[in-house]
């Protein structure tokens, strides 16, 4: 059974994106001429996720899904074609899903909790990552976890609540639907939201840059730079 759906208007939903992502193209600086940059960018299409799945799609992401012609739309279609081995809560390897939080605290509580993840298993915790804030609005009719108590789904062992899901998010699609709002495991009173579908993902913009320093421990030292800068 499906959880029930609710309106939703919520504007300034926050995604957090590692600023290597945001920067130029490395190409540019290994071609001569434009001849050259037209071939490197011609062999990069072969391998990135992005362009791959624009053209041909992927296991359960047909191209005509993506967006075009409209802003940030290659961030848009990345968040749906690079995925995680295993997948997220609420995506498998076949398709990906635009996750974001309503409160900025609690997009940063989750971004902190993967990557702590990641130094745990190096067992080395010293690591600093730049986050810029995308912005997006989602006005529609989606299910909503919020009421949804101990469902395995929002179970915060991702070895649990993972595969639960992803079962879940399966049946969502095939019933037509496009998101789920849910609480967040990360930061107790805080709301996530995964975009199951490109287009619904509206109005992305740039917000605020965020740094993350793990300096020997385990919890985050949090940075806003653009106020340090301002």
């Amino acid at each position: 059974m499906l959880p029930p759906t609710i309106e939703l208007a919520q504007r300034a939903t926050i995604r957090l994106v590692a600023t290597a992502h945001l920067r130029p193209p490395a190409l540019a600086p290994l071609a001569d001429t434009d001849g050259d940059l037209a071939d490197l960018a011609e062999l990069e299409s072969a391998t990135s996720g992005r362009l791959v799945s624009e053209s041909r799609g992927m296991a359960a992401l047909a191209p005509g899904e993506l967006v075009f012609g409209v802003p940030r739309a290659t961030f848009i279609n990345a968040a749906f074609a690079y995925t995680r081995p295993g997948g997220n809560r609420f995506n498998g390897e076949g398709r990906g899903a635009w996750y974001c939080a309503f409160e900025c605290e609690t997009a940063l509580a989750e971004v902190a909790f993967h990557l702590t993840r990641a130094l745990d298993a190096v067992g080395r915790y010293d690591n600093t990552t730049d986050y810029a804030e995308l912005l997006a609005d989602f006005i529609g009719r989606f299910h909503d976890l919020r009421e949804a108590g101990d469902a395995d789904c929002l179970d915060p062992d991702p070895a649990v609540g993972y595969p639960a899901g992803q079962g879940l998010a399966r049946a969502v699609l095939e019933a037509d639907g496009s998101g789920i709002i849910y609480p967040s495991m990360r930061r107790r009173g805080g709301t996530c939201f995964a975009a199951l579908r490109p287009h619904i993902v509206q109005n992305v913009r740039s917000g605020a840059t965020w740094r993350l320093v793990w300096a020997g421990g385990r919890e985050p030292r949090t940075v806003r730079l653009d106020a340090l800068q301002a």
